[in-house]
């Protein structure tokens, strides 16, 4: 799982927990066990133990970010 989250660095992404917890944000970091995300104005760390998937933020063909994201 590390080596395949560092493919979305400097991205928007929404991380999907094993709890069916949805965060969403730009992921900054990766290191060995964790993933630093920041949300607006705060910075959080995601244990990638938890991590059940990641996902680009969908944008439309404008490039604009989807409105209702439905998985």
């Amino acid at each position: 799982m590390l080596e395949l989250a560092k493919n979305f660095i400097d991205k928007e992404c929404i991380i999907y927990t094993f709890n069916n917890s949805l965060i969403q944000g730009n992921i900054k970091e990766i290191s060995k066990n964790a993933l630093l995300l920041e949300t607006g104005n705060t910075v959080e760390a995601v244990n990638l133990d938890f991590v059940v998937r990641i996902r680009e933020y969908p944008r439309k063909k404008n490039g604009k970010k989807k409105s209702v994201v439905l998985d």
